[in-house]
């Protein structure tokens, strides 16, 4: 996933929560679909930060020879400057780009 191009705020929003429960009619579902995503996107940035700055790892086990890199300094300000995991998930599902399924009402869909 390209979080640099999202277009996510950086900052905290207020949001209109029938919005937010529009395609599902139940908040608490949309909640757990957008925290579901955010924890989603949590690991893949962690991973994908972690992939950059081994790149740039010493193999010296002597804690005395721990020096800053300004390549892993500028990796990490810039991951820190991206919108929060929950922020990119929320727009994520206001703009409809997630997708989302509830096996329980399926199931009942499947019944009736």
């Amino acid at each position: 996933m390209d979080f640099k191009k999202t277009n996510a705020p950086t900052t905290t929003v207020t949001r209109d929560l029938m919005d937010l429960c529009r395609d599902t009619n139940n908040i608490y579902e949309s909640v757990v679909i957008v925290g579901k995503r955010s924890n989603q996107i949590s690991v893949a940035m962690k991973e994908e930060l972690s992939k950059k700055l081994q790149e740039f790892g010493t193999s010296s086990d002597s804690l005395e020879e721990v020096f800053e890199n300004e390549e892993q300094i500028q990796i990490s300000k810039f991951y820190e400057r991206l919108p929060k995991p929950t922020l990119i998930a929320t727009q994520e599902f206001i703009e409809d780009k997630i997708y989302y399924r509830n096996p329980a009402k399926d199931a009942s869909d499947r019944l009736a």
